[in-house]
């Protein structure tokens, strides 16, 4: 028997649709032949009793059964069918066989494992094939949707290893990688991922790209106060790769005061700037280089 369970008479999961038709299901889970017949187009030649007469599906069947599985159960090898109970005997026999037949009844017909459905639409015609094929898989999908069913231990295990070959030793990168994926699929940890998104976890990480973060160089003996600094930092963590590269921090009278700078700009001291300026016009006033320097100017 496949992984996947047979048994979906539990009323939280979805039918089997192919177009127009429901797909019966015996108490095992089996599906009906006759429901397919139906659904593939009616079609006289096609009729399941034809289909299990064919000596590849009796070769199939053997197969099958000799796996000795569940029908409701495929976890459940090598079941010992010693049982003191004739009923539960009987219901052994039915579960492990791959074809059950009803004869009376509203589900009166053929019933059958999964493995002869794709068989049986196979033999009818590659279209048929592929529309049973994506009818099934629609309807586990839609079941794991319905269930919330979390990703398995060893479909955690795949996403931690591509997450540690990804952090290439780098343990900094590992929660930065996490982060990002559980951002994207808006979950609060990688274990709450939903089983029907592990293949699209798998190839968002395979294609994300990271960068270490760069090391911060250490501020040493900066001529600022030490809020003005921190502040500083504060604005360089928040508004990195933002439309500024500088930002003008200042503290006075216990108020701090933050400006960002346009490209080219740097900020200074008007009031120094004028004392040292004063000096400098007073010795050329005090001078012959004005005037000279003026002079020449005219001359060209």
């Amino acid at each position: 028997m496949s992984n996947l369970t047979q048994n979906f008479a539990n009323p939280n999961n979805q039918p089997l649709v192919i177009g127009e038709f429901t797909i019966r299901q015996d108490e095992d889970g089996r599906y009906s032949l006759n429901d397919l017949h139906k659904a593939s187009g009616d079609d006289k030649k096609h009729f399941p009793a034809y289909f299990l007469r064919n000596q590849q599906t009796k070769d199939l069947i053997t197969v099958i059964e000799s796996e000795n599985y569940d029908v409701g159960n495929p976890a459940s090898k090598n079941v010992n069918s010693a049982n003191s109970h004739s009923s539960k005997n009987n219901h052994y026999e039915n579960s492990h066989s791959a074809v059950k037949v009803i004869n009376g009844g509203n589900s009166k017909g053929t019933y059958v494992v999964k493995e002869l459905v794709y068989s049986y639409a196979m033999w009818i015609s590659a279209k048929f094939h592929l529309m049973v094929i994506r009818a099934y898989d629609a309807m586990v999908m839609q079941t794991k949707v319905n269930s919330r069913q979390v990703i398995t231990p060893e479909q955690k295990d795949t996403l931690q290893k591509i997450v540690d070959h990804k952090a290439n030793g780098n343990d900094g990168l590992r929660p930065q990688i996490w982060t990002r994926h559980n951002r994207h699929f808006r979950i609060n940890s990688y274990h709450e991922l939903l089983a029907i998104h592990f293949e699209d976890a798998i190839k968002y990480l395979l294609e994300m790209e990271v960068k270490p973060k760069a090391e911060k160089q250490e501020v040493k003996a900066l001529p600022y106060p030490q809020e003005v600094i921190q502040v500083a930092q504060q604005i360089n963590n928040e508004f990195n790769g933002g439309k500024y590269d500088s930002w003008f921090v200042n503290a006075r009278d216990g108020m701090l005061s933050v400006m960002p700078l346009p490209h080219g700009y740097y900020p200074f001291n008007v009031k120094e700037f004028t004392k040292h300026f004063d000096g400098v016009l007073n010795t050329l006033y005090g001078s012959d280089v004005l005037q000279i320097g003026r002079y020449m100017q005219r001359q060209g």
